[in-house]
């Protein structure tokens, strides 16, 4: 093959001399605009308009409260104008009457900014401004009503996306916690008082940049073979501080008792002693009679928990959807928190919160060690007449429980030790009223309430090998209990987590709040339980309250 060079003259070589200098100087020229522009705005609006954005995305452009009157039909809480978005929750929680108040965020996408948008930088709640004299001048601080004062710049390298505020919320009560990656929660109130009922107290929550994606956490067994759960059950959290019910004793840290504060600082602690490798929620986390704003009393725990960064995963109780939000919205709060393991599972069976978690094995394996199976055994009988008192787990989630189970098995013969299975849920089954008479561990203190109907759950969750099920919702009931199989042998543990909360009922003669512990030993295949409490003496805060080995070998024990 030939190849055929060709020398170049002194006038080809003048042509490309004069071509790199046009295009160096075309670039110098290029770099000079945009550099002008970005300070100075040198390019017509018409240019500008369609500059592609640098971060693409909504911006806020401009924020707003306004105040209208129940008892005046031609008020409105609206701004009827392109752009203005209102967040639907009431700064006054329905206690200004007549007066309500709600939160407009002006909002457009990056790409659709025109010349004269000015962004929102910074939001600032307080009665002075905030100008510390350290603004550049192409930002400034703008007064809004209600002590809102916002930093706004036309200048758009100052203003892209990943510097101005995206998103606004609003959270209640002094004691009002954000857990969301890139959000910062105001520490001053919007100055707005109740006409009834405790100050609504809300607070003002920004995110700056876009929205970041959280991946859940992958739970693991230990280096050392075992993995620890704490069962956190009724925590019947509020909007604000709550009221606490039944309390020993009823006075907290030389002052009143604050329900949630209490609460809380339990869990923490016990977070702190035990240092948990999972947390269960396992039902009524929120107390509906006092959570006008169930979004904050959610917030609440995940802050807590994202704060240990310790993974949790929920389930719901008869009280969580009493509140402003469905469960079907309470969960989409849930999922997709810092930390948080809780999805709502699948959409074609009954129920929210029907799904499954799998602890992988020690190292860095993809294998299950263990499964915790979490159910949702929903509210109140839809047959109240037949059938007094509680729903009970219906047909189709049991028929998905055990063909998931069952799906399961092939893969957990790959663990290397012996696999074991347990369950959650939040309203006890039937056989916890003990129609076997057998030997029970705590305390039996109120009757169980579960549904009068028995959907047969108990014998499901023994043919799939489930060795134990927890519930809670019966406050001040602690124990557990084996079940019987066909052949009249322990084959199943029920136990009750007991209630945590303050802002849930106590009583009966002096209940102290206290949480469950499961220890999971894979070496040996067993489970170990214990309680805590929340008051007593130091030797009593200590203690491991009713330990027991429950199961032993993959198999399940008593009298141990």
């Amino acid at each position: 093959m030939l190849y055929r060079v060709v020398a170049q003259g002194p006038a080809n070589q003048a042509q490309v001399r004069t071509g790199i200098q046009l295009a160096l100087l075309a670039s110098t020229v290029l770099f000079l605009v945009v550099f002008l522009d970005n300070r100075y705005r040198v390019l017509p609006t018409a240019i500008h308009n369609h500059l592609p954005a640098h971060h693409p995305g909504f911006v806020v452009t401009d924020v707003r409260i306004l105040q209208c009157s129940s008892l005046n039909p031609f008020s409105k809480c609206a701004i009827n104008e392109d752009n203005w978005h209102r967040l639907d929750k009431d700064l006054y929680l329905s206690r200004g009457f007549p007066s309500k108040a709600y939160l407009h965020v002006r909002r457009k996408r990056e790409e659709e900014l025109l010349s004269n948008d000015e962004l929102v930088l910074d939001v600032h709640v307080g009665a002075t401004s905030p100008d510390d004299g350290k603004l550049s001048k192409y930002e400034k601080w703008e007064s809004r009503s209600m002590g809102i004062w916002i930093k706004r710049s036309h200048k758009r390298q100052l203003s892209d996306s990943s510097k101005a505020v995206t998103g606004l919320d609003v959270l209640f009560g002094p004691d009002a916690a954000d857990p969301r990656s890139n959000w910062v929660m105001s520490k001053t109130p919007l100055p707005l008082k109740a006409t009834r009922g405790d100050p609504p107290e809300p607070r003002l929550t920004v995110r700056n940049g876009p929205a970041m994606k959280v991946d859940p956490p992958v739970p693991r067994i230990r280096k050392d073979g075992k993995f620890k759960i704490l069962q956190a059950s009724d925590l019947h959290l509020a909007t604000g501080y709550g009221h606490c019910r039944d309390a020993v004793p009823d006075s907290y840290n030389g002052g009143p008792c604050l329900a949630d504060p209490r609460t809380l600082d339990f869990v923490e602690r016990i977070l702190l002693d035990e240092k948990p490798d999972l947390i269960i929620l396992s039902g009524d986390q929120v107390n509906g009679d006092t959570s006008p704003d169930a979004q904050s009393a959610i917030y609440k725990y995940s802050a807590l928990f994202a704060k240990h960064q310790i993974p949790y995963a929920g389930i719901f109780g008869n009280h969580d959807d009493e509140s402003n939000l469905n469960r079907a919205q309470s969960m989409s709060i849930m999922d997709g928190l810092p930390y948080s393991l809780s999805t709502a599972g699948p959409s074609d069976i009954e129920g929210v919160g029907n799904y499954y978690i799998e602890i992988l094995s020690r190292g860095s394996g993809h294998t299950s060690a263990l499964t915790i199976y979490m159910l949702d055994t929903h509210s109140y009988s839809p047959e109240e007449k037949k059938y007094h008192g509680y729903d009970w787990l219906k047909t189709g989630q049991i028929d998905w429980f055990k063909s998931t189970s069952q799906g399961l098995k092939n893969k957990h013969k790959g663990y290397s030790h012996i696999h074991m299975d347990v369950a959650f849920i939040h309203i006890p089954l039937p056989e916890y009223r003990n129609p076997d008479r057998n030997q029970f561990v705590g305390n039996w203190t109120e009757a169980p309430t579960a549904p009068g109907y028995n959907s047969n759950f108990k014998d499901a969750l023994v043919e799939e090998g489930v060795v134990m099920v927890s519930c809670g919702h019966d406050h001040v009931n602690d124990y557990c209990l084996p079940a019987n199989n066909k052949n009249h042998e322990p084959a199943l543990w029920m136990c009750y987590g007991g209630g945590a909360g303050f802002g849930g009922y106590g009583g009966y003669g002096g209940y102290i709040r206290r949480m469950r512990l499961f220890e999971f030993d894979m070496n040996e295949a067993r489970i170990r339980t214990w309680k805590r409490l929340e008051w007593g003496s130091q030797q009593d805060l200590e203690k491991r309250w009713d330990e027991q080995i429950i199961v032993d070998a993959g198999k399940v024990v008593t009298g141990m």
